[in-house]
């Protein structure tokens, strides 16, 4: 049998490989159109930023390794431009022309090209992609301290880029046409890693998109929808990815919303072609829609088990995608797993969600530091998404988190994960298990949310609550809000009360601990309480700059001297 696979790096080159460890008697011809059938695409921005300094090292095989390791036949500058799947060969322009080349079973993956809208300008050399490694090469050059970037689009990989260029000293702008950078990220924690990109200097501007590049002879002007004017000697263009379908699609492959589509095996519509990668779609394993995912994991996966069904070993399927990604920004990391909130209501599914900020470990042991932690659940307890951003952790966390949505746990077996544990690592109460523990809570009455978007509605209608210490609440409160410290809570219960009259009582505190805390004694006495979820920590992510117009100084203006010991009133009474 001929296997022609069209495409390397992820999904194609995985394929090959597979191909040829289950079948030694297959002819197996790999076309690439690009000089550098298997690089990590991953490693492009930490080759301009010189963490890694050998353009070298981010080839992982070459067309000789691969002919010695693995006997393919892998043909590099070979653009294919037309399949006949009746005849089954395909028209190839290499170096040397054009020519026909036939097959018995074609597996293509022809990834995505960077996309390009229509903004006038964007033919000026100094706009450049970071999709290969000439990319990178070309970027790097152009790189050259004291010079003005502007990245436009602020996802993983323009943030990585944006980060690159900024520790090779230029000056850096990211534009970003969404509400906030790393769109997929809910907006609180979307703030921490813009506060973060603004700590190392670099020049964020979001809600906003690039109308025109305008050309000069020293550098040109990227015209954004504001007006604002940003001088630019290097321009990277990161918006986003567009599946390279057009060839397969003339050829009868059937697609939707520009993407192949394929069953659970690889195939498309045509018989005898399968697709793997970024252009074809995948199911989603959370809500079930089918849409592209641009990742090297669920290629590479999804590239053996083509392989080993077009070879007639079939028994596992191509697994559905949760997008679990992962990036570094500066000393922070942001990574996410399943769906966000957004995915979640075009589907329609009903959920919870729980901030949490706990520490990375032990506390006592040096070094621990916070790790901002979201979780989304359903009314049936699954698991349906986790995002976090810290300084350290982070990664292990949303990698549990993954499994436990591949595996279809749910929130009550997150409390029962035995996870490793010892001070430099964790904590007795992993993250993880802490954030089952309050989701469970949720389920069961124990504990009842409020969400930062409520507080409007809180401070229109109930009592808020404001548990911190007392110097705590004079660095900044919100007006309106009686602070009695959590501890002294007991003792002042008929001073909530009174204040309340008759309306709920919205608790708040730090971070959502000691609230919770005061909740509990709250509900026990007969108090409508909510807590407000991941505190003012959660607040502050959420409303940014906001908020600081909101927050007043000094004393809450309702009174915090507790009333004489004669008026008060216990839980029990």
């Amino acid at each position: 049998m001929r296997l022609v696979v069209v495409g390397g790096v992820a999904g194609g080159m995985s394929a090959a490989a597979r191909a040829r460890r289950v079948s030694e008697d297959s002819e197996i011809i790999v076309l690439e159109r690009g000089p550098e059938v298997s690089f990590a695409n991953c490693g492009l921005p930490y080759f301009v930023g010189d963490e890694i300094t050998d353009a070298e090292a981010l080839l992982v095989q070459t067309p000789e390794k691969l002919r010695e390791s693995l006997g393919l036949d892998v043909r590099i500058n070979s653009d294919v431009v037309a399949c006949d799947p009746v005849s089954r060969t395909l028209t190839v322009v290499d170096p040397e022309g054009a020519h026909e080349l036939g097959y018995d079973e074609l597996i293509v993956s022809p990834g995505a090209s960077a996309l390009r809208p229509p903004i006038p300008g964007l033919d000026s050399t100094r706009v450049l992609t970071l999709r290969t490694v000439s990319d990178a090469v070309a970027l790097k050059a152009r790189a050259q301290a004291g010079a003005r970037a502007v990245v436009l689009g602020a996802g993983f990989i323009g943030l990585e880029a944006a980060e690159a260029l900024r520790m090779r000293g230029l000056e850096t702008s990211v534009v970003e046409l969404a509400p906030h950078v790393l769109p997929p990220l809910e907006p609180e924690m979307a703030r921490l890693v813009r506060e973060e990109l603004v700590r190392l200097g670099i020049d964020v501007l979001d809600g906003r998109s690039a109308t025109e590049v305008e050309h000069g002879p020293d550098h040109d002007t990227v015209v954004l929808s504001d007006g604002t004017r940003l001088d630019a000697d290097v321009i990277v263009l990161s918006v986003g990815v567009r599946p390279d379908v057009s060839v397969w699609e003339a050829a009868g492959v059937g697609s939707v919303a520009g993407a192949i589509e394929v069953d659970e095996l690889g195939r498309t519509s045509v018989p005898h072609i399968w697709a793997v990668g970024d252009a074809t779609r995948s199911v989603d394993g959370v809500t079930g829609t089918r849409r592209p995912i641009a990742l090297a994991g669920p290629a590479n996966r999804a590239g053996r088990i083509v392989a080993d069904a077009v070879m007639g070993r079939v028994g596992h399927t191509v697994p559905t995608a949760l997008g679990t990604a992962i990036v570094r920004v500066g000393e922070l990391t942001a990574a996410l797993t399943g769906a966000n909130r957004r995915a979640l209501a075009e589907s329609g599914i009903e959920y919870h969600t729980v901030h949490l900020h706990p520490l990375n470990h032990a506390g006592y042991f040096p070094g621990a530091s916070q790790i901002h932690l979201v979780l989304h659940f359903g009314t049936d307890g699954k698991v349906l998404g986790a995002q976090a951003v810290g300084r350290d952790g982070v990664d292990k966390r949303i990698d549990v988190f993954a499994v436990a949505i591949r595996a279809g746990l749910k929130v009550a077996d997150l409390v029962d994960l035995d996870l490793a544990y010892s001070p430099p690592y964790g904590s007795a109460k992993d993250p993880v298990n802490m954030a089952g523990m309050m989701a469970t809570n949720v389920l069961d009455g124990t504990l009842r949310l409020w969400h930062a978007p409520d507080l409007d509605v809180v401070t229109d209608g109930a009592l808020l609550l404001d548990v911190r210490s007392r110097e705590e609440v004079a660095d900044g409160h919100l007006p309106g809000a009686l602070n009695i410290p959590h501890v002294e809570l007991r003792d002042r219960m008929e001073e909530v009360r009174r204040a309340a009259a008759g309306r709920p009582v919205r608790v708040m505190c730090a971070s959502g601990v000691r609230s919770y805390l005061a909740h509990r004694q709250l509900a026990q006495a007969g108090f409508d309480s909510a807590n407000l979820s991941g505190g003012m920590l959660t607040l502050r992510a959420a409303l940014g700059p906001g908020l600081d117009d909101l927050l007043e100084t000094g004393s809450p203006s309702l009174h915090t001297t507790p009333i004489e010991p004669s008026q008060r009133v216990t839980v029990g009474d």
